[in-house]
Order: C-alpha cells, then structure tokens, then sequence
C-alpha cells in the first residue's frame, strides 16, 4: 500500500516599505522601515531560526533592503563618532534634553501612533503616560506642566514597546528597561539605542544566514515596487475592470524602459546585500500580466507569483473546467511567457493576516491544518502546491505578543506534520521535476480583488497618475538635452524610481483614514518636487503649494496596508 503524499505547503512573506526619506535633505519623513526592523523582521528571523525545520520563502522589496542598510551605518556611526541621525524620531530618543516646547506635542502624538491594544495597555507605565497625554490633548494650554522626564519616558516607551517579542523575551538590558518602568537617563536611552542599532544591523545578515543554510529561500521585487504592468500599459487595468476610467495619460512615458530599470535595479540591490541572484520574484501587490511576467523571464528568474482571482479570471477567459468544491486549479503552478507563476491560497492568506489575531494560537494553527487536510484529501496527488502568501511585517501588531505564540506553533506543527511539506518554490520547482501546464491566456491583475483598482481607476489616483506622467515627461526632455553629467542622471533615476512607488497609490482615495491619506500624498508630492529640482525645473504650482504647508506629524503606515498589504 503505497504511502499518503505529502502536500507542499509554500509560507511566502513579504516584506516592504516605500522610501520615506526625502533624497534631497536625507531626513526621513516617515519612521516605519525602522520600527518594522526591530519588531517585525527581527521577530520573522528569530521564530525562524528557533524552527530549523520550518521552512519559508521570505521576499524583499530593494528599496526597504536599502533603508535598512542606511539606518544601520547610521546608529553605527552615531554611537561611534556622535554623526547627526536623519530620522527624527530616532533622535529624539538620542537627544540629551527633549525637543523644545513648540516641538513637544508633536513628539507625544508620534509616540501614541500605534497599536493601543497590543503596545500600550500591555505596559502599565505606557499606558500611563498614554492617559496623561489624552488630557493634554483636551487643554494643550496645559502641556508646559509637563516635566522633562515625561518626553524621555515615553519616547523611550515608544521603542521599547516596538521592540520584538523575541527581544523582550531573551535581552537582559531591554528587560532590565522595562523592569525601571520610568526616570529613563540619557544613559539608559543610549543603552536602549545600542540594542536597536545591533537589531537594525542583524536584520539583512540574519535572513542571508538562514537562506545561506537551505531554511529559507529569499525572492526579490523590482526596486521601487513599482506596477509593472501599469508601467507597461495603463491598458492592462481593463482586463480585470473593462470600465474603468483611465489617467488623461494614456499611457506611462517610456515605461518599458523604467520597468527594466527596476528590474536591473532591484537584482543589482539584492545581489549586493545578499551575495547571490533571486531565483524567483513576487511582483509588487502580486501585480502580473502577460507582458511584464515576459519582461521577468528575460532576467533568468524562475518563478514569480500572483494572487487566486487573477488565476480564476484567467481560467475563466480561457474556458477551463474549475472544481468550484475543491479548487484543485489553484493548487499547481504555470508557466506564462517563459516563467513558472504561483498561485496564492487568499482563503488561508486572509485567515492568518486579518482573522487568526482573533483567535487562541493552538486554535487557529488547528484550524489551518484542518484546510490544509482538506485540500490533501481531494485529489490527492504528490505535486500539488499551497502557496499562503502575505505581509510579513503589519499583520503582527494586531496579535497577541507580536504573533510570537501563533508563528511558534504554525512553524512547529507544520514542519512536524507527517502530510505536510513545507517547502519553496525553487525547491518545488527542483524536486518534482515536472514542467508546469501552460496557461494561454493570463488577465492582467493584482492580489487584491484580482484587478488593478486599488492603484488606478479613480479620480484620485488616476490624478496622482497624471502628475507622475508630467513629471517623467519632463524627465525625458531633461536627458535628450544631454546637459546632465552621469551623476546627475544617476540622482533623476533614483528619484524618478521613488515616484513610481505603488504605496502612493494605494492611499489616494476617500476610503482610507484622512490623516494617513495627507500624509502620504505630501510625501509623494515632495518627491515629485525634488525630482524637477534634480532637472533644474520649476515644480508645478499645485506641489508647491501642497508643501508650503509642511509635512505633519507621523502617522502609522501599516495600519491599513495590514489590512491589505502582501
């Protein structure tokens, strides 16, 4: 009697972050790339590492890999020389005296900016100067009553609470810091800063050591997290969404170009911090179509990955018979123009970004196993694939301990399952041997809905689109003038790059927080100012005027990409 196969079960987490720093100026804007360092990333590499049998395909976009770089020489040579830090939040707690008065409130409403639930009411000393702040902000008139101390304890809380589970649990000095509670001295600070340069500094080595060992495989996206199809062809968002209104621009200028700009781009920043070349990609918001999974092929990649609608809209325009019952479809790979595409699960994805936050961990790691079952039980066959696709990094907050005892016990059972394989796709790829079936026809889309319209087809963002196209427009005339020195050229790029971003997209629109929304797009207009700066151009008056008015306070960026966000 011949053994029950196992089934292949891919754990695929991304991890990204747009460019928040202004490239002008160097400061950032937005501290998020370094808070998700010493929360997220590090705790993603730690419960990995406490698994060796787990296994998972951990995928990062180059923009984030070169923040990371960034802040990591920055707290290096802050605590070696005293070099200035560019992030403001991260002096602040450096700082040997809080900011000046007219600064205070600011400070103490970026110090909230954050999970209440789960990074506030855990700490009882947090939570107390959280209360009090909540008065202040009923009679600001009362804010020079608070003391010195009150800006040192709760920025110093603020990091603390970000710290990650696994921090907390096994470092003696952030334990012994949270054990003080309050009275944090500028010694204490610098102690807490030294923890959070070493963490910054372990997160790329910590990732190539487990790639380095077999553990984990490590995939790219192009650069900037661009939409490659859109940069190819605003057409594209019609295969998912026939109607859907479009940019006066009918299409990105030269985008084929800045597409295999942010491919090369990306492999290039891959290779220099990890040693080796991706085998494989998941395009930004999982965003494919025929003609940028054909771009990829070009570049030796061997797999890249989508979600399960944009698979069921490709089916269905090529007539295939799907099993509504056991969507036995979505559990093989195709090869599309040259490369094998993946298939995310979004049932299972879904349930562990936004519904197993809920629930008790051994729970929740049951029920999975019990979906899991029952897609093995239906047709079972030695080659079928779940690829469980997701944000590595924003759905964490919204769990208990950062998720530490829900990853703790999915990595265990998983790899200790006698049905289960956790595998990766290149391994997949590898040890089946089988030439995936060929898809005829793929319809354009994202994981998100299976279309684009997350990114194009509203007022809002098609005129964030519009401003972008005027820009590159602009670019384009600057370079054919040939007055620019290669340097030069080398800064548009890289700026250009940034603007072509999928986050400031994604926020344009009425359905997201309003405050998270203005922040974002002043961010994206201060990048498109400094791009015709870079060109010697006047900026349009609308971007002048947008940043006439500042930039604000931070806001948390991944409260609504945790709501969405592979």
């Amino acid at each position: 009697m011949s053994a029950e196969p196992r089934l292949n079960v891919v754990l695929c987490w991304h991890m990204h972050q747009p460019q928040y720093r202004d490239l002008q100026s160097g400061e950032y804007l937005l501290p998020w790339s370094y808070l998700h360092a010493i929360k997220d990333y590090t705790d993603m590499a730690a419960l990995l590492e406490a698994a060796p049998h787990a296994r998972a395909v951990v995928n990062f976009a180059p923009v984030l890999l070169e923040q990371l770089d960034d802040y990591a020489r920055q707290t290096r040579d802050f605590l070696a020389h005293g070099t200035p830090l560019s992030d403001p939040l991260l002096a602040a707690l450096a700082a040997p005296a809080p900011p000046a008065q007219e600064q205070r409130l600011a400070l103490v409403k970026t110090c909230l900016r954050v999970n209440r639930e789960h990074l506030v009411l855990r700490f009882p000393r947090y939570r107390a100067l959280a209360d009090l702040a909540a008065l202040i902000f009923e009679r600001p008139e009362c804010a020079v009553y608070l003391s010195d101390q009150y800006f040192a304890d709760i920025v110093t809380w603020y990091h603390q609470a970000w710290l990650g589970e696994t921090v907390h649990r096994t470092h003696p000095k952030a334990q012994q810091l949270i054990v003080k509670g309050c009275g944090y001295t500028p010694e204490d600070r610098r102690a807490l800063l030294e923890i959070i340069a070493d963490l910054i500094g372990g997160v790329i080595p910590r990732y190539r050591a487990l790639a380095e060992c077999g553990q984990v495989e490590l995939s790219f996206t192009p650069h900037a997290h661009p939409i490659l199809p859109l940069l190819l062809d605003f057409e594209s968002a019609h295969e998912g969404l026939p109607h859907a209104p479009l940019p006066e621009t009918r299409s990105y200028p030269g985008g084929e170009e800045r597409a295999h700009w942010h491919i090369q781009r990306g492999l290039e920043t891959f290779r220099a911090h990890f040693g080796f070349a991706p085998q494989g990609c998941w395009p930004a918001e999982g965003g494919v179509s025929e003609a940028a999974l054909r771009l990829l092929s070009q570049y030796g990649l061997r797999w890249a990955a989508s979600g399960e609608t944009v698979l069921a809209n490709s089916l269905k325009k090529n007539s295939a018979n799907m099993d509504s019952a056991h969507k036995d479809w979505l559990y093989r790979p195709y090869q599309i123009n040259g490369i094998n595409c993946f298939f995310r699960d979004d049932g299972l994805s879904d349930l562990i970004g936004f519904t197993y936050a809920k629930w008790h961990a051994d729970d929740a790691v049951s029920n999975l196993i019990s979906h899991l079952q029952t897609i093995a039980a239906a047709q079972p066959r030695p080659d079928k694939i779940v690829s469980i696709i997701l944000d590595g990094e924003n759905a964490w907050e919204y769990y208990p301990f950062n998720g530490y005892y829900f990853l703790t016990a999915l990595y265990q059972r998983l790899s200790e399952h006698p049905h289960i394989k956790l595998t990766t796709f290149s391994d997949y790829l590898e040890q089946t041997g089988n030439t995936p079936a060929p898809l005829a026809t793929l319809t354009a889309g994202s994981w998100v809905y299976g279309t684009f319209s997350t990114w194009i087809g509203s007022a809002d963002k098609n005129r964030g689109w519009d401003r972008l196209c005027e820009a590159k427009k602009t670019v384009d005339q600057a370079l054919a003038a040939g007055n620019l020195t290669e340097e030069q050229r080398e800064q548009i790029m890289e700026q250009l790059a940034v603007c072509e971003g999928s986050d400031w997209f994604w926020w344009f629109g009425d359905y997201n927080p309003g405050e998270t929304v203005s922040d974002f797009e002043r961010l994206f207009r201060r990048h498109l100012t400094h791009l015709y700066r870079l060109i010697g151009e006047p900026a349009p008056e609308e971007l002048a005027q947008v940043l006439s008015r500042g930039m604000g306070a931070p806001v948390h960026g991944g409260v609504m990409r945790a709501q969405g966000g592979a």
